[in-house]
């Protein structure tokens, strides 16, 4: 698997490269912001390493475009920025992670496996539910007949609920099958794709596609565009 590491402190990138080689990973650097997103958007990158202090094109103004452009691409941040705030900001422009510098290389391991290589329970399904079409193959997202532009992150909430008929799902066992861990800044990431993905779906449709009941959890309605 082939990563990108997007940093411009040198001898931080090229210990993580060499880190990284020596556990199997083939890896890519640059030290620039537009370079980075110039190989991002040409190359098939199991994930982008994102720095946010960047020369020529900042890391943040990188998150947006490239996840316009490549809406399932893995992108982790790595940032000295660690408030919440700021990771609440990286996290709402599309980021699949955060982790705060300095960090231990070994939970930089742990979260590159979780992005690249666990996987909720998918299936190559198409999902309808009235005026909505999810392709779980494809990852795309369909309100009547127009394609709907969400995040990887919203993408997966959403796939969640739809190949589980209906279930009720507690916001644990989302985060579990979608981010693979559970911990307090995901469970804030996960508020924020859900009510990010909620008002996407509400803009296209005029409908509200989630049902959340307190204790019981989340799940997605049979068909809201039916009304009584």
């Amino acid at each position: 698997m082939k990563l990108l590491i997007v940093e411009d402190e040198e001898d931080l990138a090229l210990g993580l490269k060499r880190g990284l080689r020596k556990n199997g990973y083939e890896v890519d650097w640059t030290g620039e912001g537009r370079e980075g997103l110039d190989l991002a958007l040409a190359e098939d990158y199991g994930c982008v390493l994102l720095d946010l202090n960047l020369p020529g094109l900042d890391g943040l103004d990188l998150l947006r475009r490239l996840r316009a452009e490549k809406p399932q691409q893995k992108i982790l941040i790595l940032s000295a920025r660690g408030t919440v705030a700021d990771k609440v900001k990286g996290l709402d422009l599309g980021a699949d992670d955060y982790l705060v510098k300095p960090f231990h290389f070994e939970e930089l391991l742990a979260r590159i496996r979780n992005l690249t290589g666990r996987r909720f329970v998918r299936q190559d399904a198409v999902v309808c539910r009235g005026s909505l079409r999810i392709d779980t193959g494809s990852h795309q997202v369909y309100v009547r007949d127009q394609r709907l532009k969400l995040t990887a992150r919203e993408t997966q909430i959403l796939e969640t609920l739809a190949l589980h008929d209906g279930k009720r799902l507690s916001a644990e066992t989302i985060i579990c099958q979608v981010w693979g861990e559970d911990e307090d800044l995901f469970s804030n990431a996960f508020k924020v794709h859900l009510s990010s993905l909620r008002r996407k779906l509400a803009s296209a449709s005029g409908e509200d596609w989630i049902e959340c009941q307190r204790g019981l959890g989340y799940c997605l309605k049979e068909n809201p565009d039916e009304k009584a």
